[in-house]
């Protein structure tokens, strides 16, 4: 299967994912770069979907649907888990309630489209307000393999690593991340986030020592999760 990202407002990263000459948009606001993409290149697009409900995600789900016909999968009644055939392959959905409650992560091979719930280098904020749900939704992601890709809602990167640089300043990996990166293809593994991206190393003892230093219980890994959150 192939993904192609697309950047729209300032921030903002729309995807195609597709198989063979089946397509499907997932939080699409650069719709003509998608349907001039799609058209070059023989594709149908037959499905529109996003991974949450705020503006700057679904703004261009309407205009898609009616340009090309293609079904709208209201990601509200997706179940965990639950699979969307694309041309014979499988795309598997993941409700992953914390930056938002409506929140889902679309995963498909080697790769997932995570919205805002996981960011290149940080995690989306708690909106929900809900964070026990939000752990559990990042511990869900964690356990994937570490090979897998991640493609986020926004370019996050460079305030991101400004971040985590702040925290852990002797941590070599920022480095080598920061050398990674791509303006024009906005992308990391899950290794690449549990060696830098700080709200996914709540168990390394590195950022366990600065939740000691900063006076925060460590005994449990949800209260090095709290932790991670409250020293943002």
């Amino acid at each position: 299967m192939k993904i192609c990202q697309f950047f729209y407002n300032s921030d903002n990263l729309a995807y195609l994912m597709y198989y063979g000459n089946m397509a499907m948009a997932v939080d699409g606001g650069a719709v003509d770069a998608i349907l001039a993409y799609i058209r070059r290149n023989d594709l149908t697009l037959a499905f529109v979907t996003n991974t949450h409900d705020h503006g700057d995600h679904v703004i261009g789900t309407p205009e898609l649907v009616k340009a090309s016909g293609a079904a709208y999968l209201d990601h509200h009644l997706f179940s965990d888990g639950e699979t969307i055939d694309l041309n014979g392959k499988p795309v598997t959905v993941r409700r992953t309630p914390g930056h938002t409650l409506d929140s889902v992560v679309f995963c498909a091979e080697d790769f997932m489209v995570t919205g805002d719930t996981l960011f290149n280098g940080t995690i989306g904020n708690c909106f929900s307000g809900d964070v026990r749900t939000f752990y559990h939704s990042i511990c869900l992601l964690m356990a994937y393999p570490p090979n897998t890709r991640i493609y986020a809602g926004h370019d996050y990167v460079a305030e991101s690593l400004a971040f985590a640089r702040h925290l852990t300043p002797n941590n070599p990996a920022i480095d080598a991340y920061a050398a990674r990166y791509d303006k024009t293809h906005v992308c990391s593994t899950l290794s690449d986030e549990m060696a830098v991206n700080p709200y996914l190393r709540f168990n390394d003892p590195e950022m366990i020592a600065l939740l000691k230093l900063n006076g925060l219980p460590t005994a449990t890994e949800y209260q090095r999760w709290e932790g991670v959150m409250s020293l943002a």
